[in-house]
């Protein structure tokens, strides 16, 4: 009831991006009862239908990374003070969130299962002249079990996944380094301490002493999320990067190994460029965080001035919270540069549920990375009222914010496009 309660009091844009996360529930749940469809009326190939609840999990991976960037940005299940002494306490807001989130991917997948229950002709007779059977099993009665299962994957993978990123942490040790030290003084405070929340005197240096106070840490509060990049990230989503590059030109150079049907009309290619895709993916998402924090750094380079400065040190202290969306829009990008390039507009492959998952996949990672986007500019809100406040013109912050926007482009427009044609190599023979 209570995540009922916080649902209908939202504002109206948290409930555009839950209506969203529904809408991309209700795409993906269709497919995945088209994919039981298909295995229904084609009994015999059962490899087929396999590999297309194999292709099935990209819609999926993009639809659940949604539900979490949404589930972050919710201001109603954020941990504020004082809600601990009516019983929100981190733990039973994490509850709440990951409630909300499968009350809205369950709405996506009832959506789901009555547009297929209409298009099979199961509640309104068969629509279209009946176009659409091959893949809906209209003839066939569904099985309950299989389709409770399918439908059920994305609410699960997607409450699961937000309990999980957003399960109460320690906060003793964030509070132990955010505490003030005093140059001299041997009595540094300890949170949670017999001396958390009082002064600690420092020694008398002829006056009066000098006094530090940290207050303690509200019950049940949880602490600031300061993401920064993991230096490591960058390194290894460059070798990944290299790694899956390698691997589709090896593959481009020979025609052993097994071929693998590959959607969205493309033409059929080995297993390796599988593997290389996946790599090359995986790549650009771990280096997003550290490519757009060198990007800020670069914007400070050789004698910067305000604009400069401002823009860059507002790239680095966003980089991981957009790098990495950011990356996953790449690897989304460069993927549907080669099916553009590669497309057949002779081969019937090509049809209205790609076309869905196509929509799915791009839909989900773009409204991620615009949430992420949103999340950073309330994360800097109170920066850029302070810089109001001391009378920083409004033109200096817009066109700080062309800039980092400018620089983006120009960093990831290139490679994008550098991957994307790499990535064409191995089936453009």
């Amino acid at each position: 009831m209570l995540a009922l309660r916080l649902s209908r009091s939202a504002h109206p844009a948290v409930q555009l991006r839950r209506l969203l996360v529904a809408a991309a529930s209700a795409g993906t749940g269709f497919l995945l009862l088209c994919t039981l469809g298909h295995a229904l009326t084609h009994p015999e190939a059962s490899a087929t239908s396999v590999l297309r609840l194999a292709w099935c999990v990209i819609p999926l991976a993009a639809t659940v990374y949604f539900a979490l960037a949404v589930a972050r940005t919710d201001p109603g299940t954020r941990p504020r003070p004082g809600l601990a002494a009516i019983g929100l306490g981190p733990v039973r807001l994490m509850a709440v969130s990951a409630t909300t989130t499968a009350l809205s991917t369950l709405l996506g997948s009832m959506l789901a299962l009555l547009l297929f229950l209409h298009l099979r002709g199961d509640l309104t007779g068969m629509p279209f002249d009946g176009a659409a059977a091959d893949f809906l099993a209209a003839d066939a009665s569904l099985p309950l079990p299989a389709t409770l299962t399918l439908l059920a994957l994305v609410p699960l993978a997607s409450s699961v996944s937000v309990a999980l990123m957003l399960r109460p942490r320690d906060t003793r040790l964030a509070a132990r380094a955010a505490a003030p030290k005093l140059f001299g003084t041997a009595g540094a405070l300890r949170p949670g301490g017999a001396g958390a929340g009082r002064a600690t005197p420092a020694p008398r240096t002829g006056g009066e002493p000098v006094r530090a106070a940290t207050a303690a840490p509200a019950e049940g509060a949880q602490e600031s999320r300061i993401e920064r990049p993991d230096p490591t990230a960058l390194p290894w989503g460059a070798a990944l990067l290299a790694a899956g590059l390698a691997v589709e030109g090896y593959a481009s150079r020979t025609a052993t190994g097994a071929d693998v049907p590959l959607p969205g009309g493309l033409p059929t290619g080995p297993a390796a460029v599988l593997l290389g895709w996946t790599l090359t993916a995986v790549g650009l998402a771990l280096a997003g965080p550290g490519l757009t924090h060198l990007c800020g750094r670069l914007l400070q380079a050789v004698r910067p001035g305000a604009l400069r400065l401002l823009a860059g040190r507002g790239l680095m202290e966003e980089s991981a919270r957009i790098g990495r969306p950011l990356g996953v829009v790449c690897a989304v990008a460069s993927g549907a540069y080669t099916m553009a390039v590669l497309y057949d507009p002779s081969d019937p492959a090509f049809g209205p549920l790609t076309t869905l998952g196509a929509l799915v996949v791009a839909g989900s990672t773009v409204a991620t990375l615009v949430t992420a986007a949103v999340e950073a500019r309330q994360a800097r809100a109170e920066t850029t009222a302070a810089l109001l406040r001391l009378g920083a013109p409004t033109k200096t912050l817009r066109s700080a914010a062309a800039l980092r926007t400018g620089a983006l482009l120009a960093l990831f427009v290139p490679l994008t496009l550098v991957v994307a044609e790499l990535a064409a190599l191995p089936l453009a023979r």
